[in-house]
């Protein structure tokens, strides 16, 4: 039965969900970098895929952004796929993000602990500037919480909220350095390929 967009942005409250202590699998890092760029033009192509047993997990919106917890996400969730983009920016590059009118942060807790998030940037495009267009820029799970099914509730979670918000386009890009299951999570949760990008494997992401 397909689940409206409206009853989909609800995420109710809280049983203990077990949490795994191994860490992804170490594997050599690629020559080459591929980027796989997905989109979803209309709300009915969406399909969730919310947990069956919501107790003990809930979304909330960092309506106040901090920096130091901000930095703690991107961290931990980013360390195993050698994200490396925002290590770098000062707290005054991550305020002006977190703090921007068209960027918004959802955070995943589990049992009372933050368990990984997802940040979405609505952008005007065209000509008119009257086209609403939301990128994912950043979405996963802490190490400890993979493979639990929270991803694709996660998932679910931000691409019903930006709907709600009135998007026309939603559209998420990863790679071959991120988790093996993102690509496929996009592909069950909608999305399409419309792009994929080769290049060389830039050297900031082979440092170790």
């Amino acid at each position: 039965m397909a689940v409206s967009v409206s009853q989909a942005a609800t995420c109710p409250n809280s049983t203990q969900i077990p949490v795994s202590l191994k860490s992804p699998p170490i594997t050599p890092i690629p020559d080459t970098l591929v980027i796989t760029y997905l989109q979803m033009t209309d709300p009915t192509q969406f399909r969730p895929a919310y947990l069956n047993y919501p107790d003990g997990i809930k979304m909330m919106c960092m309506d106040t952004p901090d920096v130091a917890f901000y930095r703690f996400l991107y961290s931990t969730v980013g360390k195993p796929w050698r994200w490396r983009d925002r290590l770098s920016y000062s707290d005054e590059e991550l305020q002006e993000i977190l703090t921007a009118s068209e960027t918004s942060i959802h955070v995943l807790y589990v049992n009372g602990a933050p368990a990984g998030y997802i940040e979405l940037v609505k952008r005007r495009e065209g000509p008119s500037g009257r086209f609403y267009s939301t990128e994912i820029v950043y979405f996963g799970l802490r190490e400890n919480y993979l493979g639990r099914g929270l991803g694709k509730h996660l998932l679910s979670h931000g691409i019903a909220y930006a709907w709600n918000k009135g998007t026309q386009r939603l559209w998420i890009h990863t790679s071959n350095l991120d988790s093996p299951y993102a690509l496929d999570n996009c592909i069950k949760r909608g999305f399409k390929i419309y792009r994929i990008e080769k290049e060389p494997m830039p050297e900031l992401y082979r440092e170790p």
